[in-house]
């Protein structure tokens, strides 16, 4: 029980701290309405299209907005060595990690949200599986903050790690089946898109918006998971060796 407290304590923390500040509430708004407004002006504002650019806008506002933010919070407050404070805590490292990334889960879920309010007043959405959808966007988020932690715990500085984000973020814009299928790309790119957690996000956003997923759901959702285990797997073996001595 106490360990769940200090799990919310900390959860609530940098809600206060980092998420809930107004620069990064407008941020997180602005970036995704920017995303949706630039993408609809190009399709010509025929709402026919607009299904068509939704699953990957929604992706594109969880990608960045987790990435961005996680990777400033985690290294910023290794660097203010609050962090090390943090590992004194009697709770398990796993649980921890789990609190310090579920703010930016939270963000993530909220930003993907935007373009979804933006579209219900242009056409309509009637014919979207909200079942399949939700949990999808719940799982992209995991997988992009652990992949944003991943990043954070692998350097030192935050310029760093928001450079070291843009080496993955950029490709998986044309490498993911975001805006194109994977079918169109090289041939010899595309076991690249198929190493990416994103592809199978935008798979299954593809498949709830407008029924066009390339692969089964199960299967989308089984790898969104193993990425989501992985990537944490991954950043609590970072943080032992090189945070933790």
């Amino acid at each position: 029980m106490k360990a769940w407290i200090a799990f919310w304590n900390i959860l609530v923390k940098d809600m206060r701290s980092y998420y809930l500040k107004p620069p990064n509430i407008s941020w997180g708004l602005l970036f995704p309405l920017a995303w949706t407004g630039m993408f609809f002006i190009r399709s010509g504002s025929e709402p026919d299209s607009i299904p068509t650019l939704l699953a990957g806008l929604m992706a594109i506002s969880v990608l960045f907005g987790t990435t961005s933010l996680l990777a400033v919070t985690v290294t910023f407050e290794k660097k203010g060595r609050s962090f090390e404070r943090l590992l004194l805590a009697p709770i398990p490292l796993e649980l921890l990690m789990l609190a310090k990334t579920a703010g930016a889960i939270l963000f993530g879920v909220a930003n993907a949200f935007v373009p979804v309010l933006l579209a219900a007043f242009l056409t309509d959405l009637s014919g979207v599986n909200w079942m399949m959808l939700v949990p999808a966007v719940a799982l992209i988020a995991v997988s992009s903050t652990f992949l944003g932690l991943c990043i954070a715990v692998s350097v030192s500085e935050v310029f760093e790690a928001q450079t070291f984000s843009n080496f993955f973020r950029f490709p998986m814009l044309f490498l993911c089946g975001l805006f194109f299928p994977v079918e169109q790309l090289p041939i010899w790119l595309r076991p690249v898109s198929y190493l990416l957690p994103l592809t199978y996000g935008a798979d299954v956003l593809h498949a709830a918006i407008r029924g066009a997923g390339r692969m089964p759901p199960a299967l989308d959702f089984g790898l969104l998971a193993l990425f989501c285990v992985l990537l944490f797997a991954i950043s609590l073996r970072n943080i032992r060796r090189k945070w933790i001595v």
